[in-house]
């Protein structure tokens, strides 16, 4: 499948999310499941709107009469394309994975390494800018000379802990990746029902990793003070990296971007890890030792 149309693919599979949230508010009577779906919305709604420039930049500005129809959601981007004439491909709807594929069956090795993108970011937390990091490491990895390598997952949003463990077994991810706030007393911060902050201590963090010990081979919590949870983690997992205290969304950003650069071209993680602490150098932020790396004893 081309970048076009996985492209076309991501963004349809978000816009469907968008209609299975619409129907959980004309459904749910629960007031805090209503506020949690309209915030889940607006964050897909930032998210597509990302995918559809990636889209732009593409394919020079032409979309299809499908996404020419979704772009036009966002005013702002109405200079940028043409809906285009010329007959295209028809995206081709995300299927259920299922255990009989190869690239699951227990024991083998993977095809590709899948990436898991998870994000929390609780309405009474400072806001980051999410959509934007995981742009970067999409743009990072399609641009990777070793891109087939790898598989980047549609972003699991304003998660939930048991949103965690269920992308954990639908994806069986290589490499899982979290944005969002740590605390200094070593917990992460995901979002309860009602989209607030629900802590997450590390031992438990740690007790899910080792369920997926023998999938999982690197973790990267890209959130302040998360190396407590790091290291609770790499009792189970090889490979991870956490901030040894508070990081800025720059510096953040710019972690994975090197990060993922240097994965995409082959390097090790822990070539990856010094490319992203040497890429915040580069942008002239005073925080490349805050990242740490943890190994498995």
């Amino acid at each position: 499948m081309g970048v076009h149309q996985e492209l076309e693919n991501n963004i349809l599979e978000s816009y469907h999310i968008i209609s299975e949230y619409q129907r959980t508010i004309q459904t749910s009577d629960r007031p805090e499941e209503k506020l949690r779906a309209r915030r889940a919305i607006d964050a897909q709604w930032e998210l597509i709107k990302a995918l559809l420039l990636d889209l732009i930049r593409v394919t020079g500005g032409a979309l299809s009469p499908q996404m020419a129809e979704i772009a036009a959601h966002f005013p702002d981007l109405s200079s940028q394309y043409h809906v285009s004439t010329a007959p295209t491909a028809q995206p081709i709807a995300p299927q259920p994975v299922t255990q009989n594929t190869p690239d699951h069956v227990p024991g083998r090795p993977p095809d590709k390494t899948t990436i898991l993108f998870i994000a929390a970011d609780p309405t009474d937390a400072s806001r980051l800018h999410l959509s934007r990091e995981f742009r970067e490491l999409e743009e990072k990895l399609r641009l990777a000379r070793l891109r087939d390598q790898f598989k980047l997952e549609l972003p699991q949003l304003s998660v939930r802990p048991a949103d965690l463990s269920q992308a954990l077994l639908d994806k069986e991810p290589q490499i899982v990746h979290f944005s969002g706030h740590g605390t200094s007393y070593g917990t992460l911060w995901f979002e309860n029902e009602t989209g607030a902050k629900q802590d997450v201590q590390p031992d438990a963090l740690a007790a899910l990793f080792e369920l997926f010990a023998d999938r999982v081979n690197c973790v990267v919590l890209n959130a302040c003070y998360s190396d407590i949870q790091a290291r609770a983690i790499a009792q189970h997992i090889h490979y991870v990296i956490g901030m040894n205290k508070e990081i800025g969304d720059r510096a953040a950003i710019a972690f994975a971007v090197g990060f993922y650069q240097a994965l995409g071209a082959g390097r090790t993680i822990e070539e990856a890890y010094k490319f992203g602490c040497v890429q915040i150098r580069l942008q002239g932020i005073p925080e490349h030792q805050t990242p740490v790396l943890v190994k498995k004893d």
